[in-house]
């Protein structure tokens, strides 16, 4: 849409505020987003850019613009625009949903958003069909708010924004990873092995593998190094009493960071790599052979990592309630699990 067309659009919404005397001298895109919290800062440097911004009537442009205390600030927010990502009816296991947000049992085998290779058939796709005019738009544009990510073989529940207010309160809490907040996420992974010790924690730099797809441990003062920090806990050992079989152990794993692929790249790096993982556990797949019928047969035949996100919990961004979802184990993997159970 050209900067015309933007400005020809009647307003949705307008905002009007006057400048208090503490605010004298700011910068006017950081006086928007502490006066308007439920629009991000990006999004009202690209308002004023747009020439929806006037103080005293004089149209501003200059998101640095500094502002005098006693002006009025008047900003229009256009309606979102559509999306070019189409709509589609892929069936979605809805867990909540409300004005704000909606959360997924995302199924493994659906990628999250659309990308390279996988331009149609994603959960935006989805999330597109199933919210329709319900999506108030993020940064402008009615789609979803994708706050955290999955991998594609990934399982489990995941929360959406469906307002620029969630979108941006969720995006903070996400990027703080709980550590001063209410955020919790824990995941659980079927891995090769009995881990030495019931609990510990895997601290790392990640970064790009040669093939820049995968990810791997770095020396922490690469360029791309991101400080990683996974905790664990041992939640059931399997084969301990039967050494001549390959051991497997069920995993709880608590992100303090989120980096692409982290678990999956930690547990490998410690090594008691995902079953199942392509990526991160081909050198442990002829384990499989050493195991008994029907169990060898499972192993062999598991299509994916054996990774779940069972646990989400954070507080709501407009009630700023607790709120605290879990996601059951899917049957391929309690399968799985239920195999090795059996030794």
């Amino acid at each position: 849409m050209s900067q015309e067309q933007e400005l020809s659009q009647e307003p949705e919404r307008s905002e009007e505020l006057v400048i208090a005397a503490e605010e004298d001298g700011s910068r006017l895109d950081r006086v928007l987003a502490q006066r308007v919290a439920d629009l991000s800062r990006s999004r009202h440097k690209a308002l004023i850019l747009a020439g929806r911004v006037a103080i005293d009537g004089a149209t501003i442009r200059d998101p640095g613009h500094r502002v005098n205390a006693g002006g009025r600030i008047r900003l229009d927010l256009p309606p979102p625009e559509e999306t070019e990502i189409a709509a589609e009816d892929i069936p979605l296991d809805v867990v909540f949903e409300d004005d704000d947000l909606i959360i997924i049992d995302k199924p493994a085998g659906l990628v999250v958003h659309p990308g390279a290779g996988n331009w149609t058939g994603t959960l935006v796709n989805a999330l597109i069909h199933h919210c329709g005019d319900s999506l108030s738009g993020i940064g402008g544009v009615k789609r979803p708010g994708i706050v955290h990510r999955l991998d594609k073989e990934t399982s489990g529940v995941m929360v959406v924004a469906k307002t620029d207010r969630a979108h941006k309160a969720l995006s903070e809490a996400f990027a703080d990873h709980g550590r001063t907040g209410d955020l919790k996420r824990a995941y659980l992974a079927l891995v090769w092995g009995i881990p030495t010790r019931p609990t510990g924690t895997i601290e790392t730099s990640l970064g790009r593998a040669a093939d820049r797809v995968r990810r791997a441990v770095v020396p922490e003062g690469r360029d791309d190094a991101r400080h990683a920090i996974t905790h664990f806990t041992v939640v059931k050992r399997f084969g301990e009493a039967q050494r001549e079989f390959a051991t497997a152990s069920l995993v709880e794993c608590r992100l303090e960071t989120g980096r692409t692929h982290q678990i999956r790249v930690h547990m490998a790096h410690i090594g008691h790599p995902v079953l199942g993982d392509p990526d991160y556990g081909l050198a442990f797949r002829t384990k499989a052979n050493r195991l008994p019928e029907p169990l060898k047969s499972q192993v062999i035949a598991f299509p994916r990592q054996a990774l779940h996100a069972w646990l989400l919990e954070f507080r709501h961004p407009a009630t700023h309630l607790t709120m605290r979802f879990e996601a059951p184990i899917p049957r391929d993997m309690e399968e799985l699990i239920g195999g090795f159970r059996k030794l």
